[in-house]
């Protein structure tokens, strides 16, 4: 049986917190090169090559991405073998997090209470998701998580007779009404079945797929495709000042789900679609 220290999660925790804000995902650079080879519109080349001499600067300067340093929000898969001592692993993680956003001059966004609105001073608590899993280690994926984009995303609990068509309908609505504001071009996670809340955390999940890689599924793969195209027929394009690139990419995670229930949710993020990850 491994054993893991909470010390050497905090430590790995507040490492990715600082070098997802710092370094933007290769797939990402990628996918802006590609528009900028596309796009027609003069405004939106021009907003493609600083957005990538932008992400060039940080790496460089050991800087964040953006000013929007975001939520964190923190992927778990425990191996069911592996034995951590030293402490609470909530607490481990939220530890790395407070230390990563104070060493790297990460902005502190987080309120305790999303009513009386008192800043908490050291961006956590960390959203975090755990999945117990064969073998006997532990990856971490730290996803620092914008709400310019977030604020932008939906759910809808859709009806089985609404169909694929109403699946595509609201992916489209949602993108539409949200615009300029998540900072185009826009990566789309969408998540299709389970529960209200499952569909959500499939949308979130979405996101951490490199945007080179595409659904095992045919028939979510074909959809995925479409829909690109359709969103970057919307002419938003970069920084919403129009153009072909709207979206860098759009990715899709389903689950089984009820009869009567047809779950959809669209979790919009910005081209700075950040996460790093490990494995101890």
């Amino acid at each position: 049986m491994k054993i893991i220290t909470t010390e050497s999660i905090s430590a790995a925790v507040e490492k990715l917190c600082i070098d997802s804000n710092y370094y933007l995902n290769s797939d990402i650079i990628n996918k802006l090169e590609d528009g900028l080879s596309s796009e027609e519109s003069g405004t939106g080349k021009e907003v493609l090559k600083q957005l990538l001499a932008n992400a060039n600067l940080a790496k460089m300067e050991s800087m964040a991405i953006c000013q929007d340093t975001g939520m964190a929000v923190v992927f778990i898969e425990i191996g069911q073998q592996l034995q951590i001592i030293g402490g609470n692993l909530s607490d481990a993680i939220n530890e790395g997090v407070r230390r990563g956003y104070e060493k790297g001059f990460l902005r502190k966004s987080i309120v305790s209470d999303p009513i009386l609105r008192k800043n908490t001073g050291d961006n956590t608590p960390a959203i975090i998701h755990y999945e117990i899993v064969d073998g006997e280690t532990l990856k971490i994926i730290v996803a620092p998580k914008g709400f310019g984009s977030e604020n932008m995303s939906a759910l809808k609990m859709l009806k089985p007779s609404d169909g694929l068509d109403g699946i595509k309908k609201f992916i489209l609505e949602t993108v539409s009404g949200a615009g300029p504001n998540p900072c185009p071009p826009i990566v789309v996670g969408v998540g299709i079945g389970g529960t209200m809340e499952k569909a959500a955390f499939l949308a979130k999940k979405a996101l951490l797929r490199p945007l080179d890689d595409c659904s095992p599924l045919q028939h979510i793969k074909e959809l995925e495709e479409e829909m690109l195209s359709s969103i970057n027929k919307l002419g938003i394009g970069p920084a919403g000042l129009g153009g072909k690139v709207t979206a860098l990419g759009i990715n899709i995670e389903v689950f089984p789900t009820h009869i009567a229930g047809l779950p959809v949710a669209v979790n919009i993020s910005c081209h700075a679609t950040r996460h790093a990850e490990i494995i101890l």
